[in-house]
């Protein structure tokens, strides 16, 4: 096999490792087997990181055999995403075909390493006794059957054929599946749904179990958690208040409470008259995500519809009239506190107005778009965003920190990203972030980073060179500014490929910097990043120069419980493979603190620390 297949296929297994290292821990009634296939996939990655960067030949078998383990990791990511997205209550009454496909991908992968002589391989002696480890732990899991959770299948059976159920059983079951909020409900409900489409309707006999369980559910945690802004003593009083409508019950159009909420073909919830209107108008998008519809079949979201009645009749509030909503223009009515006429003679002076009037007309726009999501619709409707664009490049620092504002406060509205992207907005930020004034350069890493929340995005602005630009507000802004500058870039660096680009532009000492500056307020920043940058090859190597293991193990030992998990994270990378860091991390008395931490860290700092304290028993059963 050619140099080139063979690194593409070592490249592939590391990327997908990596892919399956980041997805979200599962929250259903997998998430132990989840968890621990997981923990166990992550710790491959070092030896196929080793043989990728080496320069050993590898025989066709052995390429085979890898391609093998690719296949069962590819198989592995996919299982655990569709468990991650699926229904839990479906997933709840199915555990032992689920169970079955965890143990399946368990011996695909097992399979693939005894194909694989990794003794053989010119790789550390610290990855080949790591993967050996691990190789023994699959075949342990290969040959070991998960009990059965037999208080799960008891509170089903008595949820199931109680029409009022011990509000014990539903608490349960309520965590078992993580079913414990509004928010938890409603996605719920739409993979719920989901499960019917793609089941043509007809998702088994148990359909009607699992809607009965769902309405249970929903019906415990409105009556154990009612939303209102009654304070706790106050619950019998809540009729006689406004109470606050969650956003989930919201209209994403017009923020309104919904009365016939339907799902589109993303995922999605809206009003019907309101996604109507829409669709209508012609757009073939979702308003939300902006993502292409599939198909503009819309289907009742019942499990919704219920909720929002229930939250209604609890709170004293009478359901929204059958007439829609809808206030945005979009929708097709009048828009509030937004005078379209005086827009257009805004957008008249930005277009053709004297410098001066274009200052002050940007300033205006600045305000309006900050005031209300109405606004913000229609100053971009207008076509506001283009002529902000052009105003980018002013030679008038006042008109640039109006014109980059008014983006910043536009981009609050996800379909307004698109636009400001499409309008080649991008570079001309990156300049400002670059060259302008204070303000406009802490305002234009805002909006950089509103933007980044779409992924695409995150690829052009690490492109279009802002993370040095970045950096460098992070050493020298106000305290507001370092913050938008690190939060930005925290977001960038999701990308694979701006990881390498921060690293090579010299983030990590600024970093280091600011770790070690407890009273500047940005340590939380600074070890979010180092987490996310420990993760890249490079990274891991620029983080390890800096010396950090005596402010990292200090952290663990004083630090806040997120502030813990992200620098025993950083430890964990900074160790994969390097025994001088763990033989310095124990002299620095890391054990103790790790010991403490794997008793009462987050439960992602327990798994970080007890992975490291192996490690370094390992070391010490070696010296």
């Amino acid at each position: 096999m050619g140099e080139d297949s063979r690194n593409s296929v070592l490249s592939q297994l590391v990327d997908s490792v990596k892919a399956t290292s980041e997805l979200p821990e599962s929250r259903n009634a997998f998430k132990r087997t989840s968890g621990d296939l997981v923990r166990r996939v992550k710790l491959l990655s070092p030896m196929f990181e080793e043989l990728r960067d080496g320069d050993e030949a590898i025989g066709d078998e052995e390429m085979e055999a890898l391609e093998s383990l690719k296949l069962a990791l590819d198989s592995t990511k996919e299982l655990i995403e569709s468990v991650n997205q699926g229904s839990k209550i479906f997933q709840a009454f199915h555990r032992d075909e689920i169970a079955n496909k965890f143990h399946n991908v368990t011996e695909q992968i097992e399979a693939a390493l005894v194909e694989i002589p990794y003794k053989k391989f010119a790789i550390s002696d610290e990855v080949r006794e790591q993967i050996e480890l691990v190789h023994s732990q699959f075949k342990r899991a290969k040959e070991r059957t998960e009990p059965l959770d037999s208080r799960l299948d008891m509170d089903l059976a008595m949820a199931e054929n109680e029409d009022d159920p011990d509000p014990a059983i539903l608490k349960r079951l309520s965590e078992k599946l993580h079913l414990r909020t509004v928010n938890d409900l409603k996605l719920e409900s739409v993979a719920f749904h989901e499960l019917v489409i793609f089941s043509d309707g007809n998702p088994g006999e148990s359909f009607q179990k699992m809607s009965s369980l769902l309405k249970k559910l929903m019906d415990y945690v409105l009556l154990e958690n009612p939303v209102s802004d009654a304070p706790a003593g106050d619950k019998g009083m809540v009729k006689h208040r406004s109470p606050v409508i969650p956003d989930d019950f919201r209209c994403p159009i017009s923020l309104e409470l919904m009365k016939d909420p339907v799902i589109v073909s993303t995922g999605q919830t809206y009003e019907r008259s309101c996604i109507q209107k829409w669709l209508e108008a012609g757009h073939k998008t979702c308003p939300k995500t902006q993502q292409t519809l599939l198909h503009t079949a819309l289907t009742p979201n019942y499990v919704l519809k219920s909720l929002i009645a229930l939250w209604c009749e609890n709170n004293g509030v009478e359901l929204p009239k059958t007439q829609g909503n809808c206030r945005s223009k979009k929708c097709g009515s009048s828009i509030s506190d937004c005078d379209r006429a005086a827009i257009d003679v805004l957008l008249e002076k930005l277009a053709n107005g004297d410098p001066e009037q274009q200052r002050a007309a940007a300033g205006e726009l600045r305000l309006l778009a900050k005031r209300n999501a109405d606004n913000r619709v229609c100053i971009a409707e207008a076509g506001a965003i283009p002529l902000l664009v052009e105003l980018l490049s002013s030679p008038d620092p006042r008109t640039q920190e109006h014109a980059v504002t008014a983006l910043l406060n536009l981009s609050i509205n996800d379909i307004n990203k698109a636009s400001i992207v499409n309008a080649g907005a991008i570079p001309d930020i990156v300049d400002v972030l670059k060259n302008g004034s204070m303000e406009a350069r802490e305002n234009a890493a805002a909006t950089l980073f509103s933007l980044s929340v779409v992924d695409e995005n995150k690829v052009a602005i690490g492109a279009a060179g802002a993370i040095p630009a970045l950096i460098k507000l992070l050493c020298e802004g106000t305290p507001r500014g370092k913050k938008d500058a690190a939060t930005a870039i925290f977001n960038l660096s999701i990308y694979q490929g701006n990881k390498a680009r921060a690293v090579r532009a010299g983030i990590v000492d600024p970093l280091m910097r600011l770790l070690k500056d407890a009273g500047g307020g940005m340590v939380d920043e600074a070890l979010a990043i180092l987490a996310i940058l420990a993760s890249h090859q490079e990274g891991k190597t620029a983080i390890s120069q800096a010396e950090p293991i005596h402010v990292l193990v200090e952290v663990v030992r004083t630090g806040s419980p997120r502030n813990r998990e992200n620098a025993a994270a950083v430890l964990w990378s900074l160790f994969i493979g390097d025994p001088q860091q763990l033989k310095l991390a124990r002299e620095l008395g890391a054990e103790e603190v790790l010991k403490e931490l794997s008793e009462n860290g987050t439960d992602r700092a327990k798994r970080k620390a007890g992975s490291i304290l192996e490690l370094l028993q390992r070391i010490e059963s070696e010296c």
